[in-house]
C-alpha cells in the first residue's frame, strides 16, 4: 500500500512515498535558530558566475525507507556533482548567521557616565530492474539518464517528454505524486530540465553507521541563479519555512521575482524578553509575514564571513566553506582573528570562540554570506525564487537589545533624570514590542511590572527606586 508523506522535503522537491514502506557593541545573550521553526528546510547555495553548488537539508523525522525527493535541475549531473554533507556545517552556519539578541546594564548615572543610546545599530522490490525497467521508461518518455549511489542514497537523473510519463514511470516505481503535481511537473519539463530523484539505500545507510539522513549535495552550471520551490508546494499541509543561505563573492544576494525585505532590527526591547526570546522572534516573524502579506523574502542577516560582532558563533573556516562548495576558497588553513575583550578581559588571537566579537582581519576568506528567510504557500509564491548577487557589502542582522535599568539607590541630579528617562525608555519598549509582535501591551506592562500591584522581571524598583517603594511593598497582598 502506497502512502504519501505528509511532509515537504524541500522546497524545490516532491516528497514521494515509496513502496512498502555598522560595527555593533552588546554582549551576545541569545539566538533565534532555525529550530524554532517546524516544516523548516535549508538550502546552502554556493554562486559565483554560472557556477552553483546547492547543499539541501531538512527536518525530515520519518523512517529513512519513506524518504525520497525530485529536485528540478538544469543540467544532467555526473557522479563527481554529487556529493553528501556533514550536517554540521549547516548547523554552524545556522548558528553564525542566526538572528541574536544582545543585552547591556545600564551604569549608575551618579558616576557622571553618559549614557548613550545604541539603538542603532522505502522503496524495496516493486520497481522493475535494469534493461526492463529501462524500456519500461523509454516506453512513458522517460530517460533514465545517470544512476549512481553516493553516501546512504540511491540516485537517478531523469529526463521526460511529458508530465505524465513522468508521473506514471514515478508511480509505477514506487513513488505517489501528490495530486496538482502534473502542471508544475510539465512546466519544468516544458524548460527542458532533469530530475534528481535521491532515496535512501538502507543496506549503505548500515554500513556508513548513521542513524540520520545527511545533506544532498549538487554541483552544476547555469546561468539562472535560482531556487525551484513550486513541486515543494504542491502537497504541503499549510505553509512552509525557507532558509537559504548564499555564499557568493561579491555581495548581498536578492530576490528579483519578490521583494527582499530587512526585518525590523536594532530595536530595544524589555529584558524580560531574555526568557521568551524563541517566543518574540516566531511571533515577530509571523507579524513580518502578514505586513508583506505573505509576498516577501526577508533578510536576515548579510554579512562578510570573516569576521562578526556580535558572534553567535564563529564564522566558518576555510575547511568548512570548501566543505560546502565554496570552490574559490584555495587555502583550507584556519583563519587567526582577533577576538575582542569582553568583560574587561584582554582581547586574545586564536581559533576557538571565547569573545563577544572578532574584528575584521586582513586574511579575509573573500566570502559573503546571505541569510533569507522565507515562508510561503502556492498561493502567494506561485513562482520559482530567482535571485541576483548585489554589489552590496553593507552588512545587516537582525539583531534585537535588551538594556537593563541601574537598580541603584543614589541619590544625585543625574539620577533623577535617569529614572525619569528611564519611565520614557520602557513606555517606549512596551510599544515596540507590541507592534513588532502583536502583544497585548496590558500583559508586557505586567511582564514588566509597570503596573501598580505587579512586580515584573524588570521591574526598577529597588530598595529607593524611581516609585519609592520598597521592593516587598507587594509581596503578600
Amino acid at each position: 500500500m502506497k502512502r504519501l508523506i505528509p511532509y515537504l522535503i524541500l522546497l524545490a522537491t516532491v516528497t514521494v512515498t515509496p513502496l512498502a514502506a555598522k560595527a555593533f557593541c552588546g554582549f551576545y545573550v541569545a539566538k533565534a535558530d532555525t529550530k524554532l521553526f517546524n516544516k523548516a528546510s535549508k538550502v546552502v547555495m554556493v554562486r559565483d558566475g554560472n557556477r552553483t553548488v546547492l547543499t539541501m537539508a531538512n527536518d525530515y523525522q520519518g523512517e529513512p525507507k519513506e524518504f525520497a525527493i525530485v529536485v528540478p535541475v538544469p543540467t544532467m549531473l555526473e557522479k563527481d556533482q554529487i556529493h553528501v554533507a556533514n550536517p554540521a556545517l549547516i548547523d554552524h552556519l545556522d548558528s553564525y548567521t542566526a538572528p541574536r539578541l544582545v543585552e547591556y546594564f545600564d551604569e549608575n548615572p551618579c558616576n557622571r557616565r553618559v549614557y548613550k543610546a545604541m539603538s542603532a545599530m522505502s522503496m524495496d522490490a516493486a520497481a522493475p530492474a535494469g534493461a526492463a525497467r529501462n524500456e519500461a521508461a523509454k516506453k512513458l518518455g522517460v530517460t533514465i539518464e545517470a544512476e549512481y549511489t553516493v553516501g546512504e542514497y540511491d540516485i537517478l537523473i531523469l529526463s521526460a517528454k511529458e508530465s505524465s510519463g513522468l508521473e506514471t514511470w514515478l508511480t509505477d516505481n514506487g513513488y505517489k505524486i501528490p495530486s496538482g503535481a502534473s502542471e508544475v511537473l510539465g512546466s519544468y519539463i516544458r524548460q527542458n530540465v532533469k530530475f534528481f530523484v535521491a532515496k535512501v539505500n538502507l543496506e549503505e545507510q548500515s554500513k556508513l553507521g548513521f542513524n540520520f539522513l545527511r545533506p544532498l549535495q549538487i554541483a552544476f552550471e547555469s546561468p539562472k541563479f535560482m531556487l525551484p520551490i513550486r513541486l515543494g508546494t504542491v502537497n504541503a499541509n499549510g505553509t512552509q519555512d525557507l532558509f537559504v543561505f548564499a555564499l557568493t563573492k561579491t555581495g548581498r544576494v536578492e530576490s528579483t521575482n519578490y521583494r527582499t525585505v530587512k526585518l525590523p532590527e536594532g530595536m530595544d526591547l524589555p529584558a524580560y524578553v531574555k526568557d521568551d526570546f524563541a517566543n518574540f522572534y516566531r511571533d515577530m516573524f509571523s507579524t513580518q509575514v502578514k505586513k508583506e502579506d505573505m509576498q516577501a523574502v526577508f533578510l536576515e542577516y548579510a554579512w562578510d564571513m570573516s569576521w562578526c560582532d556580535p558572534c553567535a558563533a564563529d564564522p566558518l573556516s576555510n575547511s568548512e566553506l570548501k566543505e560546502l562548495g565554496v570552490f574559490w576558497v584555495e587555502d583550507p588553513t584556519p583563519m587567526p582573528v582577533y577576538r575582542k575583550p569582553q568583560s574587561g578581559q584582554p582581547g586574545q588571537v586564536g581559533n576557538a570562540w571565547g569573545g563577544s566579537a572578532i574584528a575584521p582581519v586582513p586574511a579575509a576568506a573573500n566570502v559573503y554570506v546571505t541569510r533569507l528567510h522565507v515562508r510561503y504557500d502556492a498561493e502567494h509564491f506561485p513562482e520559482d525564487l530567482m535571485f541576483q548577487e548585489t554589489g552590496n557589502r553593507e552588512n545587516f542582522q537582525a539583531r534585537y537589545v535588551l538594556r537593563h535599568p541601574w537598580q541603584g539607590s543614589d541619590q544625585c541630579p543625574e539620577a533623577n533624570s535617569y529614572r525619569e528617562e528611564l519611565k520614557r525608555r520602557q513606555t517606549k519598549e512596551v510599544e515596540t514590542l507590541s507592534t513588532l509582535t502583536g502583544w497585548e501591551v496590558d500583559s508586557i506592562e505586567r511582564k514588566m511590572g509597570l503596573h501598580p500591584g505587579t512586580s515584573g522581571a524588570q521591574s526598577n524598583s529597588g530598595s529607593n527606586g524611581s516609585s519609592g517603594d520598597k521592593w516587598w511593598k507587594d509581596l503578600w497582598r
